[in-house]
């Protein structure tokens, strides 16, 4: 019997959802799990999701403690009608899991020396004491100074270029940081810049 490729796909989309609909995926232990464990919150704030330019809208609950237990998509916003994305729908656990604070989540700077293996923390001073000194000794002895061609002696119009230093953001970051991020890196002359803060 020769199958057609219209037959094929027919036969293969009513096998698929026989599958989803037949005893293959059952759901019951999550909807136990869900009613068992409904999320908790005293406060419900409306707000916007900070991790794109879509501006969905999220409602924010809390607890009376002031920890946010419970984040979903606003189905009276007219951006996005309830739905999120999973970055956004996962927003909670950058601060919570399961009603708690994040105990993966790191408090603190780690510092990592050449050759070691192990992570050590470090207070916010010395972090940033240390990673201004290593960027600053870097740009004094491979700051590119690149002048317009027969434009004199003018440091006004030269272009700061530093190739030796690349800069990678972070998906956690809002549009606001990554906007000050691009600043600064740029103000430091360096071309090697990325971060995923667009659509």
């Amino acid at each position: 019997m020769d199958v057609t490729r219209r037959d094929f796909l027919k036969i293969s989309g009513a096998a698929t959802a026989g599958l989803m609909l037949g005893s293959v995926f059952d759901l019951m232990p999550i909807k136990a799990y869900a009613t068992a464990n409904p999320p908790e919150w005293d406060t419900v704030v409306a707000s916007i999701c900070p991790y794109c330019g879509c501006g969905c809208g999220v409602l924010v609950g809390s607890d009376s403690g002031g920890l946010i237990t419970y984040v979903q998509g606003d189905p009276d916003h007219p951006i996005n009608q309830g739905a999120l994305c999973s970055k956004g729908a996962a927003s909670v656990q950058l601060c919570t899991v399961d009603g708690q604070v994040n105990p993966e989540r790191v408090q603190q700077p780690l510092r990592r020396s050449p050759g070691s293996s192990t992570w050590t923390p470090i207070d916010w001073n010395t972090a940033m004491t240390e990673i201004a000194g290593l960027i600053k000794a870097e740009r004094e002895a491979n700051l590119q100074k690149m002048g317009d061609a027969g434009v004199g002696e003018d440091e006004s119009t030269y272009v700061n270029r530093l190739e030796t230093i690349a800069a990678l953001g972070t998906a956690k970051d809002t549009n606001e940081e990554c906007y000050l991020f691009t600043k600064l890196m740029r103000a430091l002359g360096i071309v090697y810049l990325e971060h995923c803060a667009r659509v």
